[in-house]
């Protein structure tokens, strides 16, 4: 099943409402679970708050809302927004693919290095991420699995860890370098607003058999820059969700952004970064391609 957060243009909602809302993709298509349920989730985060059994619902009705002849509506015609709206944490693993650490010269720690994205530089497939030059023209991609937490999990086994993800996305992990290179901590030269582009959709985790043996690519402009596979990860999913759940209880909701193979621009000769009017997709093998279209004031 795979989810999304849609905007239906030729629909606006009333003032006051998040114009954006929960859909169900079935192919090209979706179907706003507001026009089918009564009682509909709003979004993702209350979807997953509901728990295991709103899950089996949801999908057995719009399932069957489709197989009794309701019409998808094309996703041509809908705007998508981040794939997930109000997560609880985003949380972000850097330095977990060698090549990347190797590139950007920083020594990988003995432990996950971690960090928080901030809630506002959440953005959608398609749109557009602007950034003035004045801040920083050395913008780099990231291609990254993002990991949807399901259900609380504290002091999870690695062998159990995979129970507690609810599916996975795509992740676009913008960076400002010179920035990131200036300051001690990651998380501001990372949230930008819309640094962290999410989707186009979540897919739910029983469609992906091994989240370590998935092809991770980008393209900027045309031009191949990342192309590797999750099963180059330094440390997998399910140790990610391991270690992190010592300390901390992660929410259902929460999203671990897992970290970026190698191919950044900042390593390149010369070095190649996003500019103005810059196109940049990042894909998962199948979790879907996700689109950021840049600006450069």
């Amino acid at each position: 099943m795979r989810f999304a957060h849609l905007i239906d243009d030729a629909h606006p909602t009333a003032p006051g409402i998040s114009p954006a809302r929960l859909a169900v993709v079935f192919g090209e298509g979706a179907v706003f679970l507001d026009e089918i349920l009564d009682d509909a989730p709003a979004d993702l985060q209350e979807l997953l708050e509901r728990g295991d059994d709103e899950l089996a619902r949801v999908t057995a009705l719009s399932q069957a809302a489709v197989a009794q002849g309701v019409e998808p509506t094309p996703l041509s015609q809908l705007t998508h927004a981040s794939a997930v709206l109000r997560p609880p944490q985003i949380i972000a693993i850097g330095l977990n693919y060698s090549a990347h650490s190797s590139e950007l010269n920083v020594k990988a720690d003995a432990a996950p290095t971690v960090f928080s994205l901030w809630p506002n530089s959440l953005a959608g497939h398609g749109g557009t991420t602007a950034w003035p030059r004045s801040l920083s023209e050395s913008i780099d991609y990231e291609a990254e699995l993002g990991v949807i937490i399901g259900k609380p999990a504290k002091d999870v086994s690695e062998a159990d860890a995979l129970d507690y993800v609810f599916g996975y996305t795509v992740v676009n992990d913008i960076t400002a370098r010179d920035i990131q290179f200036s300051e001690t901590q990651w998380s501001r030269c990372k949230s930008f607003d819309g640094f962290t582009p999410t989707g186009p959709t979540v897919v739910t985790r029983d469609e992906i058999a091994d989240p370590q043996a998935l092809h991770v690519t980008t393209m900027l402009d045309g031009h191949l820059m990342q192309d590797s596979t999750t099963g180059l990860m330094v440390r997998s999913v399910a140790k990610l969700i391991a270690h992190l759940s010592r300390s901390a209880t992660l929410l259902p909701g929460t999203l671990i952004s897992t970290g970026s193979p190698g191919g950044a621009g900042y390593s390149r000769e010369p070095q190649v970064f996003l500019r103005d009017w810059s196109t940049v997709t990042v894909a998962v093998e199948g979790v879907g391609s996700l689109t950021t279209h840049c600006r450069m004031s």
